[in-house]
């Protein structure tokens, strides 16, 4: 699939995928910032993403940067929809007790293209039953 991407400043960096069989493509950071410890911050990438309608652009946390400096997306998974043009930029937030740098060309994120099913919503009654029925959080064992 060829996703288009526009560079919108000087010093973006197209998403690179790390190896041959990755899921998700690096994100960089345009330019850097501090993140002091229990906040966020915008991170700029400086690009813009044409996706295919039917896709959505996923930003997930990259591991090593959540797990060595404390910094991952603010909410989690950002959702780019096929119909958006602005600029890319991820949410970091600072999970850790110290001020974190980022710096430009810093990896921030990794970007999965992913299919979108849209669904049809109706009200129903009653819903179908199954094995697991109602069973919610930690219903289905303790693993």
């Amino acid at each position: 699939m060829k996703v288009n991407i526009k560079k919108l400043k000087e010093g973006a960096r197209l998403p690179v995928y790390g190896s041959e069989y990755a899921a998700g493509a690096d994100l960089f950071a345009l330019e850097g910032v501090e993140i002091p410890a229990g906040e966020t911050r915008f991170v700029h990438t400086g690009i813009a993403i044409e996706l295919e309608q039917g896709t959505v652009g996923l930003v997930y946390a990259r591991s090593g940067l959540s797990c060595k400096q404390d910094l991952a997306p603010a909410n989690k998974v950002g959702v780019i929809d096929c119909d958006y043009r602005g600029e890319v930029m991820v949410a970091l937030h600072n999970h850790g007790k110290e001020t974190r740098t980022v710096s430009s060309g810093d990896r921030i994120a990794q970007l999965v293209v992913a299919p979108v099913f849209h669904a049809e919503f109706a009200e129903a009654e009653e819903l179908s039953s199954t094995v697991r029925g109602e069973g919610g959080f930690g219903s289905t064992g303790k693993n």
